[in-house]
């Protein structure tokens, strides 16, 4: 598209609202209506293309009613007809599966290292990704990278595609001016997150509906929507980077917690392995991608290598070595900790580092929980993400997707039966 065109992609609403349902569910005709349009939905993503008859038997709605919102759907663009099977009695079934061209989200995953936008169409897969490294992060960055990378994204647009974009997921931490020693920000910076809204202020740069996700949560949400390979329905997530983090999945659910801060592993309390220290400290002091930074610049080494370089971390030495020992041991034990609350079938393990870095933390944990007093806790598989690095910024892409067209919060999260 020209500027002309991304202009007024930007400064224009989204021709296709989100399919909104009221609270009062099934009080009125036009809200059971879209009630039933998100549940096919949510159907069709969990299970692959149906049709009217499948989406009939496992609704309870009748074939007709199926039909009528499915070909509402097919016309609004967000349903595609597959090929028809045929070979059984009566007319041929045609399976719908989603239009990945249907609706399109844009996911900003802002952190302490880097920064990414991506593009998201309507069935999860990602379009395109701009990334951004950086010492620590301050409010103009923040500014000038949704300005540019946003128009960016949307330059390698058609018209008809921008438009369907429906709205921007952030994953950002929680008090971003916390943390000051550990992030190395001078005051003043890390000052000026304290009275700094991200969401209002992405608000002002963008038309679309903004929604907002702690980074670690989004991460979580990521795993579940497009990893857990083995179907866990109840797991703890556990993810590395600047400052450790985690999320939690409750019956196949997200849960995000009271305050959207369920799951903050960072600060569970571990015994302090300095004899000179205090009896404990929090994980984030102990397991956190920020103590491999210090001690690889201990080494005379350049920690940008770390977030530089996100599939490589060879040059990081012998300092990686130390770290991982470090971590994994905290790590055993916060675990221990967790399952003591909750009895969660697995603890997943991902984080901003290599897959071959985040294998050997797995390996090194689970030989470390191996060995600690567990009598009286269930046994949890200890396991790997899927994700990598890409989570937090694909959790923020789909907070849209759940927001417009999701039965419920947590639908796109959840498995049906």
């Amino acid at each position: 598209m020209d500027s002309k065109q991304i202009s007024d992609v930007l400064s224009a609403p989204p021709p296709i609202p989100p399919r909104t349902v009221s609270a009062s569910r099934g009080t009125n005709q036009s809200g059971v209506k879209l009630y039933n349009e998100r549940l096919v939905l949510s159907l069709v993503r969990s299970h692959g293309p149906l049709s009217k008859t499948e989406i009939a038997r496992r609704t309870g709605l009748s074939t007709q009613t199926s039909s009528v919102i499915m070909k509402q759907l097919e016309n609004d663009g967000l349903l595609v007809r597959q090929k028809p099977i045929r070979g059984r009695v009566g007319q041929p079934s045609i399976p719908m599966s989603l239009n990945p061209e249907g609706a399109f989200s844009i996911g900003f995953k802002f952190g302490r290292r880097s920064a990414d936008l991506v593009l998201m169409d309507f069935v999860g897969e990602t379009r395109r990704v701009v990334r951004e490294t950086y010492a620590y992060p301050t409010p103009s960055e923040l500014e000038r990278f949704v300005q540019s990378g946003v128009t960016e994204i949307a330059g390698e647009l058609d018209p008809g595609q921008a438009t369907r974009i429906c709205g921007l997921g952030i994953a950002a931490p929680f008090e971003m001016w916390g943390w000051e020693d550990e992030v190395g920000a001078p005051h003043d910076v890390q000052e000026g997150w304290r009275s700094y809204d991200i969401k209002a202020e992405v608000e002002r740069l963008v038309a679309w509906p903004v929604h907002f996700c702690n980074d670690a949560t989004a991460a979580c949400a990521a795993e579940l929507a497009f990893g857990n390979p083995a179907g866990y329905s109840n797991f703890l997530y556990i993810f590395f980077a600047t400052l450790i983090g985690g999320g939690v999945v409750l019956n196949g659910s997200l849960y995000p917690g009271r305050v959207g801060n369920a799951g903050a592993f960072g600060s569970v309390l571990v015994p302090d392995s300095n004899p000179n220290g205090h009896p404990v400290k929090s994980l984030i002091r102990c397991a956190s991608i920020y103590i491999l930074e210090n001690m690889v610049k201990s080494a005379g080494k350049d920690p940008s290598i770390l977030w530089r370089s996100p599939d490589d971390w060879s040059d990081a030495g012998n300092p990686l070595e130390t770290w991982i020992d470090q971590a994994t041991s905290s790590v055993s034990i916060a675990i221990g900790s967790a399952i003591s609350v909750i009895d969660f079938e697995a603890i997943v393990i991902d984080g901003s580092f290599p897959k071959s870095i985040r294998s050997r933390v797995v390996e090194r944990t689970r030989e470390k929980f191996s060995r600690l007093d567990l009598q009286g806790l269930a046994a949890a598989d200890i396991v790997e993400g899927t994700i990598g690095s890409d989570a937090r910024v694909l959790g923020a892409a789909s907070l849209p997707l759940l927001a417009g067209f999701a039965r419920d919060r947590d639908l796109l999260f959840r498995s049906y039966e």
